[in-house]
């Protein structure tokens, strides 16, 4: 018994191989792949590697490979028949009833590809001997270069409504194909038909095996609409596919970076600046089937849409798809462009290094997120703020993976305690006035949000440094916090050379094997050339806000208020070391490795207030 290979590819697309392996085996996060102890042999060292990209597993030991579908055969003896079954009740597909009918549909799905191959060469020759040298014009104009043109199989369509068709009946193809393939559409007016793509701009889509299965269209005049893509058909859903998808993999692959732009000639531009890592959804919003596809070659792709309000818009949309959809590991980043520019008049005007700037500079989508609904009506009383945090609150709630969603509460909570200290900031005179925005343009104050982006940046800069000179000032005040959180301390990243500087003498000074208090400590410092406020660590206008860190403060209070800054600040740096020490483990288990891994499990547990954590080998 067989099935359709567009049912087949559409099941493998839908469930990645680490889901499918990671339910019989434990994986370890090796890069952008996983690696597994091989259960086709006596594996005692990892050897399976699983790639999600390529949707397959490799041993190296053994030399076993194969799908979801071999996979799920091999390892719980099912035949092809009952793993398709089962993969296709997990991805919630319904697995097509193998008639003769359903032979007949593939059969004809088979001829409709070798017919839209056909066109794409007709459009292409056309391109190249048309009466008037329009649309090779147009291209050359854009800076497309003749090898580009070749490459993306560029092409023109007749302006008059009949030549194609007439055109494609001398090459034998009869009417009722061209239709099936959308190329062709009934007139609603009477039962005559007419060309689709006429006096278009034609730019060929593919599927993921690099097959042609439909087409885009851009208008040489003012015809309406100036972007067309083909008509739903068997082989083309829109929402599924995205342009270039299948050239550009291999590239995002390598490089571990995908761009997602807006429009045709945004990804070939880029193309032709040696930028061939973008990709761009057919004129619509992007949909869960795109996200997935793009989760196949970058676990956070970069959202580049163009510098308008629709630009805007659309890039909400993302951001509100992806959302509920976020998984461990895989999320996006937003690209921020000038207003009324697209990546094309970036890339014309100042070349690629210009555009690598703006990506460079993007946003994660949690920072993202939070501004664009942080710019959605004004914040300039409590009960504005207070619903904002709710419906904040609320949108976290609908993130479906619970890792991830406990995730984003820790991170939008620590967002919301540092709104508020600059709420306070701003009422006692610290700051400038906090930006509020009306409700009468929401992406317009999106806009303005982003571009004054810094300043809010800055508010919050200046309370995380305050936060970290906090653990510092604990620490000056009470030395023998080192006994509780010396693993911590020694481990933690402050990105500030001043504190960074400051917390490795501490630990220093302790290492001597001295009984350290806060005298003592503050001469041997004061030796290092420090000053008395330790450029504000110890100023009285900063005590005055930690009070936990005062010289009188009881210590179980300065333990408990350091406890919660390490975990706010740096729990998640520890996580990722921990991370990285385990592989180390798993690769070699020496005494240096696993040392280092056991004090930072210690780290972490003293951050956490003593929870323990299991084995991780």
């Amino acid at each position: 018994m067989s099935f359709p290979a567009d049912f087949l590819d559409e099941l493998r697309s839908r469930i990645r191989i680490s889901e499918v392996v990671g339910k019989k085996l434990k994986l370890i996060k090796r890069g952008r792949e996983f690696l597994a102890l091989c259960p086709f042999h006596n594996d005692s060292k990892p050897s399976l590697s699983v790639v999600d990209e390529k949707n397959f597993y490799h041993c190296f030991a053994c030399g076993a490979h194969g799908d979801i579908i071999k996979f799920t055969m091999e390892t719980e003896g099912l035949n092809f028949v009952e793993s398709v079954d089962k993969l296709a009740n997990l991805a919630g597909l319904e697995v097509p009833k193998q008639d003769p009918i359903e032979r007949a549909k593939e059969a004809r799905r088979r001829t409709l590809r070798e017919v839209l191959d056909e066109v794409t060469i007709y459009f292409e020759e056309f391109l190249r001997k048309a009466p008037t040298k329009a649309g090779l014009d147009y291209l050359k104009e854009r800076g497309l270069s003749d090898k580009t043109i070749k490459s993306f199989r560029l092409g023109l369509a007749p302006a008059n409504s009949k030549t194609f068709r007439m055109d494609m009946q001398g090459r034998g193809i009869e009417e009722k194909l061209l239709e099936e393939a959308g190329l062709i559409k009934k007139s609603a007016a009477s039962s005559s038909t007419y060309d689709y793509f006429r006096g278009r701009l034609i730019f060929p889509i593919s599927d993921r095996r690099g097959q042609i299965i439909g087409f885009g269209g851009r208008a040489l005049n003012n015809q309406e609409p100036k972007y067309l893509n083909s008509p739903e058909t068997s082989l083309f859903q829109k929402g599924q596919i995205l342009y270039q998808g299948q050239m550009t993999g291999e590239i995002a692959h390598k490089t571990n970076q995908l761009i997602v732009v807006e429009g045709y000639m945004d990804v070939i531009s880029l193309a032709e600046v040696g930028m061939s890592n973008a990709v761009a959804p057919l004129g619509t919003a992007l949909t869960e089937g795109q996200i997935r596809e793009l989760w196949k070659f970058s676990t956070e792709p970069i959202i580049c849409f163009d510098g308008d309000s629709a630009g805007m818009r659309a890039a909400v949309r993302a951001c509100d798809r992806l959302l509920p959809m976020l998984e461990p590991g895989f999320s996006a980043r937003f690209a921020s462009l000038p207003p009324g520019e697209d990546p094309d008049d970036i890339v014309r005007r100042g070349g690629a290094n210009k555009f690598r700037e703006l990506l460079e500079s993007s946003t994660g989508l949690s920072d993202f997120f939070w501004e664009t609904e942080q710019s959605n009506g004004s914040l300039d009383t409590p009960e504005k703020q207070a619903a904002f945090f709710k419906r904040i609150r609320k949108r976290v709630g609908e993130i479906k993976n619970q890792t991830v969603r406990e995730a984003y509460k820790d991170s939008i909570e620590a967002k919301i305690i540092n709104f508020r200290a600059s709420m306070r900031a701003v009422t006692s005179g610290m700051a400038g006035p906090y930006y509020g925005h009306s409700r009468s343009n929401p992406y317009k104050s999106i806009r303005s949000s982003i571009s004054n982006k810094a300043a809010r940046v800055n508010i919050t800069q200046i309370m995380e440094r305050r936060q970290k000179q906090a653990i510092l000032a604990a620490f000056l005040m009470h030395p023998s916090l080192v006994e509780d959180f010396g693993e911590a301390l020694g481990y933690l990243e402050l990105g500030d050379p001043f504190l960074d500087k400051l917390r490795l003498d501490i630990l220093d000074i302790h290492a001597d094997g001295e009984s350290v208090n806060a005298q003592y400590l503050k001469r041997r410092l004061f030796e290092r050339g420090y000053t008395d406020n330790f450029e504000g660590v110890l100023e009285d206008k900063a005590l005055a806000h930690i009070a936990f860190a005062g010289p009188g403060v009881a210590i179980q209070k300065a333990r408990d208020g350091v406890r919660e800054l390490l975990s706010r600040i740096g729990k998640y740096q520890l996580e990722e070391q921990i991370a990285l020490a385990t592989n180390a483990v798993m690769d070699d288990l020496n005494e240096v490795n696993w040392n280092r891994l056991s004090s930072l499990r210690a780290a972490l547990v003293s951050v956490n207030g003593g929870s323990n954590l299991e084995d991780p080998v």
